[in-house]
């Protein structure tokens, strides 16, 4: 399972014209999920997720982690993360879970974060135009 974190000062994901899921401050993760994944893994990077320190202290330093910041999450879908890439000019999509297990998967990732802090999600294989914008720019690849 991965995570690509963005440390954002506003995001947002639309579907066909409408907001379906909008943050200030906060993290704007886009989750991949590989054949394999299960919901140990997915518990474990929603630990990673939620405590990785990447928002900066008093000092200037990265010591700071999303909830330490008050912020909130948005969790986008994003099915080309586990995507192979070492070769030729198309990526290959074999390493992806099958749709119907990553959409399990990507809900359970985006509940169990709603228990740590406030979560917004997107909406599964639809069409999303998402808006960020990346504070630093700050950008981090989780993997578990």
């Amino acid at each position: 399972m991965i995570a690509l974190i963005q440390r954002v000062s506003e995001a947002a994901v639309r579907v066909d014209g409408e907001v379906v899921g909008e943050i200030d401050k906060g993290l704007l993760v886009l989750l991949g999920v590989e054949k394999d994944d299960d919901e140990a893994k997915s518990k474990r990077l929603v630990e990673r997720v939620t405590t990785y320190r990447v928002f900066e202290d008093d000092e200037g330093k990265m010591n700071l982690n999303v909830q330490q910041v008050g912020g909130k999450v948005l969790v986008v879908s994003q099915f080309t993360l586990p995507a192979d890439t070492k070769k030729g000019t198309r990526a290959g999509f074999s390493r992806g879970a099958h749709p119907s297990e990553a959409e399990r998967l990507y809900e359970h990732f985006a509940d169990l974060c709603q228990t740590v802090l406030p979560t917004e999600r997107g909406r599964f294989a639809a069409d999303m135009k998402v808006s960020l914008v990346n504070d630093g720019p700050v950008t981090f690849w989780l993997q578990v």
